[in-house]
């Protein structure tokens, strides 16, 4: 069966427009809400040490060595660990890049899966591994994220900080 060139190009375009959902699915982009929602949910079950010399900045408790690369990557300047705590704006900022970026990073390694997407950043957040967070501290600390990211998600958008 020989095929004509408007046949091929017919066919051609059903397949692409039978495509286009999947692709858009696929590169579909995290949105700020859902970034915000993974940034606050992060705050929210940040450990707690009780100890205000513990060595962790912002309400994030976020590991000086940690704060280098990660200010030189979102503000393209380092910040001491002092001037990252003292400036809650900034923190957020900063914290809002990195989580975009893992949360990406999360969402194309799990097909868009939300909350997998999630999982996985939760852990990475504790520990620098998208896995092995299935038990003891690590565990109820990912379920936490997770539990603050879906009671962030169901809040209407401009409650969200």
């Amino acid at each position: 069966m020989r095929k004509t060139p408007i046949g091929l190009l017919v066919g051609g375009v059903i397949v692409a427009f039978g495509l286009l959902p999947l692709l858009a699915q696929a590169q579909q982009p995290l949105s700020d809400t859902q970034v915000a929602a993974m940034v606050e949910a992060l705050r929210q079950a940040a450990p707690q040490t009780k100890n205000p010399n513990d060595g962790y900045y912002s309400e994030w408790q976020v590991k000086p060595e940690t704060l280098k690369g990660w200010t030189r990557t979102c503000l393209k300047r380092e910040l001491t660990p002092t001037q990252f705590e003292n400036s809650p704006a900034i923190a957020r900022e900063v914290v809002s890049c990195i989580t975009r970026r893992e949360l990406t990073n999360q969402f194309r390694a799990t097909n868009n899966n939300e909350i997998a997407s999630v999982r996985g950043a939760a852990c990475w957040w504790m520990t620098g591994s998208y896995t092995g967070c299935n038990k003891g501290f690590t565990a109820e600390y990912v379920q936490k994220v997770v539990r603050f990211y879906q009671q962030q998600r169901s809040k209407p958008a401009e409650t969200q900080p």
